[in-house]
C-alpha cells in the first residue's frame, strides 16, 4: 500500500501505472504476477503469497515514482582531466563528450527518458523525475568515458561524482 499525496494523480491501466505531478510525469508497467488498484488516495498492490518480495519491490518503486514527480531526483558531477580540456554538448538525447583523452572523434552518451543533461564547463547536473532514467543516464555517461587501450593509473581523467 503507497499513499497517494495532494498535488499527484495515478492512473492505471491493467499493469501500466502512470503518476503525473509537478515536476513531471513516470510511466512503469509490472508483471502480471500481481494486480493493482486505486483506492481513495493510496495503491494497493495484491498477490499471492509467493510473490511477498515482488509486492515490496512495486511498492518501492511506486514510492519513487511519487517522489520523482514531487521532489525530483538530481545528481551533481564534474568533469576532470589532467592532459587534454574535455567539453561536453547536449544535442536532443545525446550528450556529446568532445576532446576526451585528444580523441578527434567525439564519444557519444545517451540520454534515457524525461531525464535532462545540464552541462555548464566542468560541472555536469544530472536531473529528472525517473530515478531509473537519472541512473542509467549517469551510467551512459560513465560507460562513455571510459579509457580504453591506455594505461588508467596514468589518465584518470573522467566523470566524478561531487560530494557536498
Amino acid at each position: 500500500m503507497v499513499a497517494i499525496p495532494q498535488g499527484v494523480s495515478v492512473e492505471i491501466n491493467g499493469l501500466e501505472v502512470t503518476v503525473k505531478g509537478p515536476k513531471g510525469t513516470v510511466t512503469k508497467k509490472f508483471s502480471p504476477v500481481i494486480s493493482l488498484e486505486k483506492n481513495n488516495s493510496e495503491i494497493i498492490v495484491k498477490g499471492s503469497s509467493k510473490e511477498k518480495a515482488y509486492i515490496g519491490t512495486v511498492n518501492s518503486i511506486l514510492s519513487s515514482m511519487i517522489k520523482g514527480v514531487t521532489e525530483g531526483y538530481s545528481k551533481s558531477m564534474k568533469v576532470l582531466y589532467a592532459h587534454f580540456p574535455v567539453t561536453l554538448e547536449v544535442k536532443g538525447s545525446i550528450v556529446y563528450i568532445k576532446n576526451f583523452l585528444g580523441e578527434k572523434n567525439p564519444r557519444k552518451a545517451k540520454i534515457v527518458g524525461p531525464t535532462k543533461v545540464d552541462a555548464k564547463g566542468q560541472n555536469v547536473v544530472v536531473s529528472g523525475p525517473d530515478k531509473e532514467g537519472v541512473g542509467q543516464t549517469i551510467a551512459n555517461l560513465r560507460a562513455a568515458l571510459k579509457i580504453r587501450e591506455k594505461d588508467c593509473r596514468v589518465f584518470q581523467d573522467g566523470i566524478y561524482e561531487v560530494i557536498e
